[in-house]
Order: structure tokens, then C-alpha cells, then sequence
């Protein structure tokens, strides 16, 4: 009996082998790449060690609104084959918020959210204190507003 995780998709899926049943072996090798732009339907990443580029189809990106120029992401290849398979962005950002409702004075005592645009074009919810030009860590995982960053 194994459990199984669809690259593409992520799915866990339950599976029972018959006896006998024979597995091909995939190796795979996790890379450090750096984020340079965008271009028509591809994301253009360097490799850290080598400055090779790669250009990654958009929807490979789970969420392409976190991403920045100069990033470091991890990118998971097939190793025979030199394909992308997964892109992972890094944990956490920390951004500038461009856009966002001015708070109210004394409405911090709350746990109330409000629509914000970072500088990367991303909608996020922040807290009701949080004001423009303010720079914010966040959760790439999840979208959420994690802390204020001191400059």
C-alpha cells in the first residue's frame, strides 16, 4: 500500500501494488533559479550557478502574483529529461503596500480585514491599520498578511 502525490496536480492518491509490480525510478533534482521577467505566455528564470535561462509556462506558477524580479524560487526538474516539473516560490515576501483604504483612528482593537495592493500587482486582505507605502511580510502559501516590516 503506498500513498502517492501527483506532481502536476497535487493530489494524494491511495494505491495498492500487486506483488511482482515493477516501479520505474524517476530522479528528480531540486535547483535554486532567480526570477528575471515575464514574456508573452512564459516566466524567464537563471539558474544560480550556471546563468542558464529557462522559460516556465504561467500555469506552472501556483501564484504568479507574488512573484518579483530577483526572487529565488526553487524549481523542480526531471533530472533525465531537464523538464520543469514544480515551482515553488519562497515562503514568505515582503512587499510594499501601493494601494489600500486609509484606516480609522482607534479601529485597531479589531480583527477586521481590508482589500490592499502590494507592488507586485497582488490583492491582499491587511489589517485596518495598515496604510500605503507601508512595507508587509506575507504568506506566498496562504496570501496572508503575516507582520509590518520595520524600514
Amino acid at each position: 500500500r503506498t500513498k502517492m502525490r501527483a506532481i502536476e496536480s497535487g493530489k494524494v492518491i491511495d494505491n495498492t501494488f500487486s506483488a511482482g509490480h515493477k516501479i520505474d525510478i524517476v530522479r528528480i533534482e531540486n535547483r535554486e533559479y532567480q526570477y528575471l521577467y515575464e514574456e508573452s505566455d512564459y516566466y524567464i528564470f537563471m539558474n544560480n550557478e550556471t546563468f542558464e535561462q529557462v522559460s516556465i509556462p504561467k500555469a506552472m506558477v501556483d501564484k504568479p502574483g507574488f512573484l518579483q524580479e530577483g526572487m529565488t524560487c526553487n524549481i523542480l526538474f526531471h533530472a533525465e529529461e531537464e523538464l520543469p516539473l514544480v515551482v515553488d516560490l519562497p515562503m514568505h515576501i515582503i512587499s510594499e503596500v501601493t494601494y489600500t483604504e486609509p484606516g480609522i483612528k482607534g479601529d485597531t482593537a479589531t480583527n477586521t480585514m481590508k482589500p490592499a495592493t502590494i507592488s507586485s500587482g497582488a490583492e491582499i486582505k491587511v489589517p485596518l491599520f495598515i496604510d500605503m507605502g507601508e512595507i508587509i511580510k506575507i504568506d506566498t502559501r496562504t496570501g496572508v498578511y503575516v507582520e509590518r516590516v520595520k524600514k
